[in-house]
């Protein structure tokens, strides 16, 4: 006996017959007859006593019928409880620091205004540890950076970044990693997108790895390259923040330097309160203002 069985049984009374239940069922008759005696052979009693086109509940048939009204129900309150009509519960995110930064707070303010059910807890990782949270359900949902392949995971565009590199004021244009007066690079840890895009440029120049800074915030990153201490590569968007930017000077990529971030989840873990966040998502990022500064424009590669 199961719950399609028990629906079944449930609209055949209600409607008072096998072919009104057919229609409400959007079934064939023949298909609702075979279901209603397959429940009274498994069940080893007669549910309805046929008189002509009459079907009258036995005593036995009046006794499952109240028992299948509340396992329906019930069934349907559970249903309702593990997948509410309307977000609300815990929703776990990771995300990237730029991201959670420069991106998110009006997104999550105004997810917050429409759905104050929803407890929101927000920590920021580089993209590789940030998936690996996902994975191991750590977290709910992950904001990373492209590319993203994995048949687990479920991807809804969100923002398009675009990626400088930034220097001291004085440091001349940066077209190619032999520009670079210091080789030193200002990043986060290992597992950043952005530090492998930045290496991965280096390398395909030719030029051997140089020496990595490890640093845990963008305001770090930012005074310690306008001091000069090496370079780092960041979406423009972030140093848009900034109302008192340090002197630096901000070298474009072109189209190298374009990223786009996806939020990413497992596909077992989809709820309304996530369902909710990524139709909140633009799928492309309006131009972010412009970051001041002294801006090395590149020639064309």
């Amino acid at each position: 006996m199961d719950l399609a069985a028990l629906e079944i049984f449930r609209t055949v009374v209600e409607a008072g017959g096998i072919t009104r239940a057919a229609t409400r069922l959007h079934r064939v008759q023949s298909n609702v007859t075979t279901r209603i005696r397959q429940l009274e052979q498994s069940l080893g009693v007669a549910l309805f006593v046929r008189d002509g086109r009459r079907m009258v509940l036995t005593p036995a048939g009046q006794t499952l019928f109240d028992y299948a009204r509340r396992i329906l129900q019930l069934s349907d309150e559970a249903r309702q409880a593990v997948q509410p009509a309307h977000p609300h519960g815990r929703l776990r995110i990771a995300s990237m620091e730029s991201t959670a930064a420069s991106r998110l707070p009006t997104v999550l303010a105004r997810y917050h205004q429409a759905w104050p059910e929803v407890e929101l807890e927000l920590v920021t990782l580089p993209t590789r540890q940030a998936l690996e949270a996902l994975r191991r359900f750590e977290v709910d949902c992950a904001f990373v950076a492209e590319p993203l392949d994995d048949a687990e995971l479920v991807k809804r565009p969100g923002f398009t970044e675009e990626l400088v590199v930034i220097a001291s004021a004085q440091h001349p244009p940066i077209h190619t990693p032999a520009d670079l007066e210091r080789p030193t690079l200002l990043a986060f840890e290992a597992g950043c997108n952005y530090r492998a895009r930045f290496e991965d440029w280096y390398n395909r120049c030719g030029h051997p790895a140089g020496r990595v800074i490890q640093l845990g915030s963008y305001h770090a990153i930012v005074t310690c390259a306008a001091a000069g201490i090496g370079v780092a590569i960041m979406p423009r968007s972030v140093l848009a923040l900034y109302r008192n930017l340090p002197q630096i000077s901000i070298h474009p990529l072109g189209e190298e330097g374009r990223v786009a971030t996806v939020l990413a989840w497992h596909r077992a873990m989809g709820s309304a309160a996530l369902d909710a966040l990524a139709d909140m998502l633009p799928g492309v990022a309006a131009p972010p203002q412009a970051a001041r500064g002294i801006s090395r424009t590149s020639r064309p590669r």
